[in-house]
């Protein structure tokens, strides 16, 4: 079982973001102290009432800090993006950390984002499809040409190659059956995402399996969940501490369209409800021991052994997380790796 964080950089409008910027280089020093496996960082543009951080730079400058830890961009947002610029970027990643960049990619679902970088939803899932065509190419040709739908590659060459061979491992971010068998296909494994119950995820992973069946290919060595994940002495602290900036999170989910995604891809949009239903076999919050069994039972049920947790939300202070950051290392961990 491999454990990481995910470093959001999102915070409120009123924030020194500078300030802000330094506690996670010091969160990031403390989960090498610590013995994590990963870092991860995700990606939104125009993140309005919210100020965020991008992705790349960030993550070159943890490198600095976390030099033993893997380092995924979870989810770079692939169809907004060109796939030379993307290879070379994460190549550059890569090089960076000797060999410890994990692409994590997926489709996005703003329309402010598909708006600004002149695509839309409905050609989210064919660019996405040529971009990681055509990046795997760069990245293991020595010269490619293709030509894509938004991008033509003549005798193109990628500047920066990876270290890893052939390639970083791809995690695609998928919640929809549809990018659940893209993952199976084009992927080295579906990374699944935050907010889905584990009863959901259970009917999905055999969606899966059939796609990997059908792709011939086996399942995957690692299988990565991002969860949000919060710990304190007791259950009631815990939950207490936490409320408040989860639902603000959650808020703007909403107001960015990620509910109603959901139920254009024919899911229910169970992310309005009330924080006491949002935890139920979803989120990972409570006394060490009720996170350790929270992760057993997710492991047990799904076989996932590399857990991306969110531990810090907009208006939870940076102490907070590295006090969680702490109880998970030293009490949850250890009860974790006992129970499996």
């Amino acid at each position: 079982m491999q454990f990481g964080i995910m470093m959001r950089g999102q915070f409120p409008a009123e924030d020194a973001v500078a300030d802000r910027f330094q506690e996670m280089l010091e969160q990031a020093r403390m989960a090498e102290r610590l013995g994590y496996d990963s870092i991860t960082k995700g990606a939104h543009y125009s993140t309005h009432p919210l100020q965020d951080l991008q992705q790349v730079p960030f993550l070159c400058r943890i490198a600095a800090e976390a030099p033993s830890l893997r380092l995924n961009t979870g989810v770079l947002l692939l169809p907004l993006h060109k796939p030379l610029d993307v290879a070379e970027q994460l190549g550059t990643l890569d090089i960076i950390t000797n060999g410890k960049a994990i692409f994590g990619c997926g489709v996005g679902y703003r329309d402010i984002e598909f708006k600004a970088f002149g695509t839309s939803k409905s050609q989210r899932g064919k660019r996405f499809e040529e971009n990681l065509t055509a990046i795997k190419r760069l990245w293991t040709e020595e010269k490619v040409t293709m030509k894509g739908s938004h991008f033509e590659l003549d005798d193109a060459s990628c500047s920066a190659r990876p270290v890893q061979d052939p390639h970083p491992p791809i995690w695609i971010g998928a919640a929809a059956d549809v990018a659940i068998k893209r993952a199976a296909r084009m992927g080295s494994c579906w990374y699944v995402g935050p907010n889905d119950r584990l009863d959901l995820i259970a009917e999905q992973l055999e969606t899966y399996k059939r796609a990997l069946d059908e792709a011939g290919r086996p399942f995957p060595d690692e299988f990565p969940l991002r969860r949000e994940v919060f710990v304190a002495p007791t259950r009631e602290e815990a939950y207490r501490l936490a409320e408040g900036p989860i639902m603000t999170k959650y808020k703007a989910y909403h107001s960015w369209g990620l509910g109603q995604a959901r139920v254009s891809a024919g899911e229910q949009d169970e992310l309005g409800q009330p924080f006491e239903e949002l935890l139920k076999d979803r989120f990972f919050i409570g006394s060490p021991d009720d996170v350790a069994e929270q992760i057993i039972k997710f492991n047990k049920r799904l076989g996932i052994n590399h857990i991306v947790m969110s531990m810090h939300w907009p208006g939870l202070e940076v102490a907070r997380s590295m006090e969680t950051m702490q109880l998970l290392a030293e009490e949850v961990f250890p009860r974790v790796r006992q129970g499996l």
